[in-house]
């Protein structure tokens, strides 16, 4: 009886392996609450930028990813493109009751284009590749590709007390697939997809509350964003 069962059991695997994204409820808002700030030092090429957020599966208490990023910034001058090398250390949650979690270093690299069009078009290109360190998975890689694009609604120009849209997309590559024991990951890894209203509280802070849908090569869900962005 005992290879009959071995035999059903390798048959069968494929389909027992795949409960984490049929648990995730699709329908359910979540939440990312976000700070980003960037900052220069002595006006001069060199600076710093970073990141935190937290994310959640529905709007509070259920973790979906603590996201501490920060790196150091160059910007040549006589160039409109500014460089950065930083690390990330990212706390990943399981859906639901389940509370175990998973660690995750990174380094990145990337380089962001701005271009203006007129006084009211804001856009951005950015670019970047990670280098992975996952708990429990080999080395990866992954190439990620941003368009943002802000549009002043009440004011010509992005000053103090200016309501605008914005608007971004950003698709993920990975690199390596296989990430271990025997396991792979799809070329396509994902797409964010966002919409928001923001408002520029004053020169340097903005604040924007929107929606961004993501999806990946398993399950596609929407996010509540609420972002305060600060340079300085």
């Amino acid at each position: 009886m005992t290879k009959p069962f071995l035999l059903i059991l390798f048959c069968i695997q494929p389909f027992l392996a795949k409960p984490l994204h049929a648990q995730i409820q699709e329908d359910q808002l979540g939440a990312w609450y976000m700070y980003f700030f960037n900052t220069t030092f002595n006006d001069g090429p060199w600076g710093f930028q970073g990141d935190i957020q937290h994310r959640n599966w529905n709007i509070a208490g259920d973790l979906e990813q603590l996201l501490l990023r920060g790196g150091l910034t160059f910007k040549p001058q006589n160039a409109n493109v500014k460089f950065t090398l930083g690390f990330g250390n990212i706390t990943s949650s399981a859906f639901g009751s389940d509370k175990a979690t998973t660690s995750e270093s990174r380094i990145y690299q990337e380089a962001l284009f701005p271009v203006k069009f007129g006084n009211r078009i804001y856009t951005n290109h950015r670019f970047r590749y990670e280098q992975r360190f996952v708990e429990n998975q080999n080395f990866r890689t992954r190439y990620r590709y941003n368009l943002f694009l802000n549009i002043a609604l009440n004011k010509p120009e992005m000053e103090r007390n200016t309501v605008y849209l914005a608007l971004y997309n950003e698709l993920f590559m990975n690199g390596q697939r296989e990430v271990g024991s025997g396991n792979s990951v799809e070329f396509f890894d994902r797409n964010r997809l966002y919409g928001a209203i923001g408002f520029v509280i004053q020169k340097g802070l903005k604040l924007q509350l929107g929606v961004m849908n993501q999806t990946t090569d398993g399950w596609g869900k929407n996010q509540l964003q609420l972002s305060l962005h600060h340079t300085f």
